[in-house]
């Protein structure tokens, strides 16, 4: 992946995500419409996360990730990707997530370029996560600035980690009578170890499956509530 260009990896993504239908830029007002009946227009439990790429300076593709402040009321020292709940004057998913990668690293939406919008995924409690994909082309016009309040560090992975059986461990869980792997990802930075994993890992999992066009080294088996915003409807995001 080192040789390719990030012109070309916003062009391949984009590419993928209108060959497998998973995704598009911005969804147009009848988009918006048909999403919102899927879904629910229930916005307090609809979320969206960033997963913004760039290039490493080895040439590897690398993703923005963050440790959540220890002060939080839920899910607090966790490891996840910028995001957060939809607000009532976000106009979309996209919005959500750039005004929450704003809010809580001081990422300049003017910095990142818009690949496409996956699938949601829902976590057990009911929450809708859309994961949106974008690229940031100038790492270095980017100066990270974590919201204490919400955000203990920031830091980058690469992202075909997430494809490999290397320092990954999976746990076997059931819910509903249907068991499913939890992986866990060990990575350490600038002396800090990190676990990645839950939603933050499946999302991750999915996103480098699609970039790299090829499944993980390993056995996903992902919980079926993850799924359960399409399961049952013909239109998604």
């Amino acid at each position: 992946m080192g040789s390719n260009n990030l012109g070309g990896v916003l062009e391949r993504l984009e590419e993928l995500a209108q060959q497998f239908g998973l995704g598009r830029p911005r969804p147009s007002a009848d988009d918006a419409i048909s999403i919102q009946q899927a879904l629910g227009s229930n916005k307090t439990k609809r979320a969206a996360v960033l997963i913004c790429l760039f290039q490493g300076p080895h040439g590897d593709l690398r993703v923005i990730l963050t440790k959540r402040a220890s002060t939080l009321s839920s899910h607090s020292g966790e490891v996840s990707l910028p995001g957060g709940k939809r607000e009532e004057g976000d106009a979309d998913d996209v919005e959500t997530a750039l005004r929450e990668a704003k809010e809580e690293i001081g990422l300049d939406p003017s910095l990142v370029s818009l690949v496409t919008v996956l699938e949601p995924f829902v976590n057990k409690i009911g929450l809708t996560v859309v994961p949106v994909i974008g690229i940031l082309s100038d790492k270095k016009a980017f100066s990270p600035s974590p919201n204490a309040a919400e955000v203990e560090a920031i830091f980058d992975a690469p992202l075909e980690m997430f494809l490999k059986d290397e320092n990954r461990r999976a746990e076997e869980r059931e819910w509903m009578g249907d068991k499913y792997l939890l992986h866990y990802f060990d990575y350490e930075a600038e002396n800090e170890k990190y676990v990645i994993w839950a939603l933050t890992a499946g999302i991750l999992i999915r996103v480098a499956s699609l970039v790299f066009q090829r499944p993980p080294a390993f056995l996903e088996r992902s919980p079926k509530f993850w799924n359960r915003a399409t399961d049952s409807n013909t239109t998604s995001p």
